[in-house]
């Protein structure tokens, strides 16, 4: 079998399966975000928070508790880190440095998951089980419930409520991310991933030398991993180690966890607004994207240049020869179009035009799925900026899903899509400016220059990815990133819940011959090409210093 038939099998399977999950997923959240039903463990829980999961709150009081719970995690996983030294478990490891432990707080509590750090040789059982695992889970379950209040804001009408946020938090962990996470750890303790909590211990001698490894719960920490978007892996190769990520199969596996929640909450949008039409088009327009930049990755990856090309079959330096150019390019797509940030091959040895399509896939704001929640949101927020241009086009007030967009509607989602920009390339900026922050380039000249703006896209964006030549473990990038992190994670999500409390006082109002249908194939080919545009074209001055650049001259 060629490797192009491998790649293009690898993601028809991909398609029929995610299509297989799409409708009852997505029922099945649109039910959980709408009963009224507690569970009795998340009585427990609420018991003992001291949360009254009943209490209606309108989006200043949701938006409190988001940064209330945030906060109070990145200070607990500082903390267990600083503290690493002392506690069991900790396989002898030190503890974390003070600008290092605060970096990754920030990464995991913003569901970005960017490592510094080599994670069998800094983090011991207690902080990745303990800390980074429980983060991978809540982090998630933050992006579902902020994607939930805004399609409550649609939902709703004469009320500024939008539910109750530690209701959203408590059940999307048990209810949603949980059983399905245990589900995907025993299928990949069954594909070979390794699941204990040995200590370290020497696995042979290699060119006088002996190599030596620790052991962990990998196979429950790998599925949350990807089912929530996070991405952090437990050891420093990610989805390349044989011990995360043993095969073909394996591979496959992790790619639709990915991508699962983010497609079929389209679905449960559909359902709670009472038109499956309408999540449908956020479906396609979704769908186009995802499959145009996934086409367009194993176009650029299997292009040969040249007879060591040839005899490969693409371009596979950096790549598992597990996996090929094609389940490589897959994945790579799926995890930047996604904010999950895990790697099964090293974008920076991707061919000059495939590193800027995973740039790219970052920088259109991770929508096509997008994060668990943020996916959703993002797209919406795309949509509503997409009907405000139809309606200057054809010089109407601009509705969506029966909501006028009015000055204050549009503000906001202009302050959504202008915040990761400012962040991207003002840090991006600074760094190439200042004298220090660029003798942590590998390379010089267009590439370096990727390096950077990679490392600065990936945090903002909250997708936790690197081009890997980079060295992070500064006290600049350590900082700097780590702000990114957090103000590409929560400054949005103040604008998304302002959002949703607008739209949830309005009256409805009915449909008429005017009214855009947002239904319709027409708007989805807008919405398409709303985002490319309105997004994609922000970023086209630095994309042309870097991997444009790179990839003309190659």
């Amino acid at each position: 079998m060629s490797p192009v038939l491998a790649g293009v099998l690898q993601l028809l399977a991909l398609v029929v399966a995610l299509g297989l999950a799409y409708r009852p997923l997505g029922d099945y959240m649109a039910a959980v975000y709408s009963s009224k039903k507690h569970l009795r463990v998340e009585k427990w829980v609420y018991k003992s928070i001291g949360a009254n999961p009943d209490t209606e709150m309108r989006w200043p009081a949701y938006l409190r508790g988001v940064l209330a719970f945030s906060a109070v995690s990145v200070l607990f996983l500082y903390l267990l880190q600083r503290f690493q030294g002392s506690l069991p478990g900790s396989l002898g490891f030190a503890s974390i440095d003070p600008d290092q432990a605060f970096n990754t707080a920030a990464s995991f509590v913003a569901n970005t998951n960017w490592q510094s750090y080599y994670g069998e040789q800094a983090m011991g059982h207690v902080v990745q089980t303990g800390g980074l695992a429980v983060q991978n889970f809540v982090s998630a379950a933050v992006g579902i419930a902020v994607a939930v209040a805004l399609v409550r804001g649609f939902a709703r009408s004469r009320t500024g409520e939008l539910g109750n946020f530690w209701s959203d938090l408590v059940r999307g962990t048990i209810r949603i991310l949980l059983p399905i996470a245990v589900v995907g750890a025993i299928a990949l303790v069954a594909c070979g991933a390794i699941q204990n909590f040995a200590g370290i211990h020497g696995v042979g001698q290699f060119l006088g030398g002996s190599q030596q490894w620790n052991g962990g719960a990998v196979a429950s920490q790998e599925a949350i991993k990807e089912l929530g978007t996070n991405g952090g892996g437990y050891f420093n190769a990610n989805s390349a180690h044989p011990f995360e990520n043993p095969n073909g199969l394996s591979n496959l596996l992790q790619i639709f966890l990915i991508l699962v929640i983010p497609f079929a909450l389209t679905r449960t949008f559909g359902r709670m607004v009472g038109s499956l039409k309408q999540g449908y088009a956020i479906l396609a327009t979704m769908g186009v994207i995802w499959l145009g930049f996934t086409a367009l990755m194993m176009w650029t990856e299997f292009a040969h240049h040249g007879p060591a090309f040839d005899i490969a079959g693409g371009a596979m330096e950096g790549k598992e020869t597990r996996f090929g150019v094609g389940g490589s390019s897959i994945f790579a797509v799926a995890t930047t179009l996604t904010s999950t940030g895990a790697v099964n091959s090293f974008h920076s040895s991707f061919t000059g035009f495939g590193g800027g399509i995973t740039m790219l896939g970052m920088q259109l704001g991770e929508i096509a799925p997008g994060g668990t929640g943020s996916g959703l949101y993002g797209m919406l927020i795309m949509a509503i900026i997409a009907v405000f241009i139809a309606g200057l086009m054809v010089g109407r007030t601009p509705e969506y899903l029966g909501k006028k967009i009015g000055t204050r509607e549009i503000k906001l989602a202009a302050c959504y899509i202008l915040i990761t920009p400012a962040l991207v390339l003002c840090f991006t900026a600074a760094a190439m400016a200042l004298p220090t922050p660029v003798h942590s380039m590998t390379n010089s000249g267009a590439h370096g220059f990727s390096e950077i703006l990679y490392a600065y896209t990936s945090g903002a964006n909250n997708n936790g990815s690197a081009f890997a030549g980079l060295n992070a473990d500064t006290q600049w990038f350590n900082t700097t990133i780590g702000l990114a992190m957090l103000l590409g994670r929560f400054l949005p999500m103040v604008f998304v819940l302002a959002l949703a409390g607008s739209l949830a006082e309005q009256k409805p109002v009915p449909a008429t011959v005017g009214t855009l249908g947002t239904h319709k194939p027409l708007f989805t080919g807008l919405l398409v090409g709303t985002i490319l545009i309105v997004t994609g074209l922000t970023f086209f001055p630095a994309l042309a210093l870097g991997p444009l650049a790179e990839g003309l001259a190659s």
